[in-house]
């Protein structure tokens, strides 16, 4: 009778609604940007340091008078 293509707009309305869902959710979890407002870490100079002379950038000498430098004990 007449109800073969009795849903059909609503069904387009659906597939729509899903395909918005899907998009929303896609660029909540996939996009790569920071969360506006979340605070970042930044490092210390002092763990800047540590992480130079643990990689062999600069030698026990200069780690120790930067250290001085920087008044930490």
């Amino acid at each position: 009778m007449f109800y073969e293509n009795y849903y059909a707009g609503m069904n387009l309305i659906w597939w729509i609604a899903w395909i918005a869902w899907i998009a929303l959710l896609f660029w909540i979890f996939a996009v790569p940007y920071g969360i506006p407002g979340e605070r970042t870490r930044r490092d210390s100079p002092l763990n800047i340091l540590q992480r130079r002379f643990v990689s062999g950038q600069i030698s026990a000498q200069e780690y120790q008078d930067k250290k001085k430098q920087l008044k930490i004990d």
